[in-house]
């Protein structure tokens, strides 16, 4: 194994640059998971970002939250305005696992290692959250995180590409709900996912683990726009159909997927919306 240790975002690009196939690693949550029986990652070459200490910051702006490319869970959990401004994303970070993950594991490490089951990305895209990507030449790309995805586990960062920031957009919400239905209570993959949002400007609803990637449902959205009545979870069915592509697993069946995101819809939106009752 060769591990690189830059001081630098640029150096860290420039070396990402000149090996194409070498991994960046912040917490390192999700290799460790498979290190014991994944051999081949022992041959691999990895870019430690730990020295790029700019990066672990939290940082609020007039119109904006700043999560840096190394913030943490933790991070999250331990700043209180998060939890009045954005509720959702302290949801999240308790769910993703054990304290120790929580202390480790970073917010744009579970966006680019890209699972279809990743528990912070619901809650950052129903925010609408914007990816900052940066490469050795010190230029910003901006790409919004609900257009971040191109595939199972493919997404529009260049291999010498680092999330320096991930920026939410402060704005005011009528509803903000997180649901996360797994075998038990922490500690568990992802079955079913979703995170709604109210906002001034119209409903965000985004799943995980029912499609090749996490997604938003704009179907779905549509429907709770035009507000046709909604008498029960097989109304959402229609609209669900056109939004997600769930699978047979060895966690779950595509129907029992499917089934539990329309309850999860009706129930948290009974009483919410004025179409659902």
């Amino acid at each position: 194994m060769r591990v690189h240790r830059p001081g630098t975002v640029e150096e860290a690009c420039t070396i990402l640059a000149g090996e194409p196939d070498a991994i960046p690693l912040a917490g390192g949550t999700d290799l460790l998971v498979h290190w014991p029986v994944n051999l081949d990652a022992h041959a691999r070459t990895y870019v430690d970002l730990s020295r790029l200490g700019r990066l672990r910051t939290l940082e609020w702006r007039h119109t904006h939250l700043v999560l840096g490319g190394l913030t943490t869970y933790w991070d999250v959990l331990r700043d209180a305005s998060v939890g009045r401004q954005f509720p959702l994303l302290v949801d999240a970070a308790r769910q993703v696992g054990a304290v120790q993950i929580q202390a480790r594991g970073t917010w744009a490490g579970n966006i680019v290692n890209a699972s279809p089951a990743a528990d912070g990305v619901p809650v950052l895209m129903a925010y609408d959250a914007v990816v900052v990507l940066v490469g050795p030449d010190g230029e910003e790309e901006e790409v919004p995180l609900s257009e971040f995805y191109t595939g199972y586990k493919a997404m529009r960062r260049r291999h010498d590409q680092l999330v320096t920031a991930i920026r939410l957009p402060r704005a005011d919400a009528s509803y903000q709900r997180f649901e996360k239905v797994g075998p038990r209570r922490a500690q568990a993959i992802t079955k079913v996912g979703v995170a709604i949002v109210c906002a001034e400007d119209g409903w965000r609803v985004v799943a995980n683990s029912v499609a090749p990637t996490v997604c938003r449902c704009r179907q779905t959205e549509r429907l709770l726009e035009v507000g046709g009545a909604i008498a029960g979870p097989d109304d959402f069915l229609p609209a669900l159909d056109h939004d997600i592509a769930p699978i047979d697993d060895i966690r779950s069946t595509a129907r029992y997927r499917k089934t539990v995101l329309a309850r999860l819809l009706y129930y948290d939106l009974r009483g919410h919306h004025p179409a659902v009752h």
